[in-house]
């Protein structure tokens, strides 16, 4: 088994699934896997859809150099209304969900009660090619794939808010002489 990022204690509840040197472009698979995080799959596959549609737009928030603004943006409000539709990069990551979503029903666990608990993306190795340029000269051309995980979780209850009553709140010395201060005259 290969390892991944975080460390889970109870493998039974959660499905995995990872790819290696994938052959779609690395910033493209972190704006999909950061905007992924946290939604069920069937709310993931049908936004996925829609990106290879053109009917929705996939928010770029850290690799925005070059993006233009799309109106689309602002229905998942994105900074700045940046947006793609990177459709590569989208084919590949659905299939990945699909994978964690097999292997969720594999384990016997509801697909239904899951969500994406954990979506990561990394730089693999570039591939390297060469292009020839003007003189007789030759560049680099260079791709930049991925290596993507995907681990379906069960959706964590939210912590309700204690009552203030119950909760005995301990000060230290300097917050209690700031309660005493009397702040006198000025603005």
């Amino acid at each position: 088994m290969t390892r991944y990022s975080p460390d889970i204690a109870d493998e039974n509840s959660i499905a995995k699934a990872r790819g290696s040197h994938l052959r779609c472009h690395f910033k493209h698979c972190r704006e999909i896997t950061h905007f992924l995080k946290g939604k069920s799959p069937s709310a993931a596959f049908s936004h996925l859809d829609k990106v290879l549609k053109y009917e929705a737009v996939i928010p770029f928030v850290k690799f925005t150099g070059g993006i233009g603004r799309k109106a689309q943006a602002k229905l998942v409000s994105a900074p700045g209304s940046k947006g793609r539709w990177p459709q590569k990069a989208t084919k590949v990551v659905r299939d990945l969900i699909t994978n964690a979503v097999a292997n969720a029903e594999a384990k016997g666990l509801d697909a239904d009660t899951l969500v994406i608990g954990h979506a990561q993306c990394n730089r693999a190795p570039a591939g390297r090619r060469r292009t020839y340029r003007a003189h007789g000269r030759i560049g680099k051309y260079a791709s930049q794939p991925a290596h993507i995980e995907i681990i379906l979780s069960a959706k964590k209850e939210p912590i309700v808010k204690a009552d203030d009553d119950s909760v005995d709140v301990k000060m230290s010395r300097k917050q209690q002489a700031k309660n005493r201060f009397v702040k006198v005259g000025g603005a």
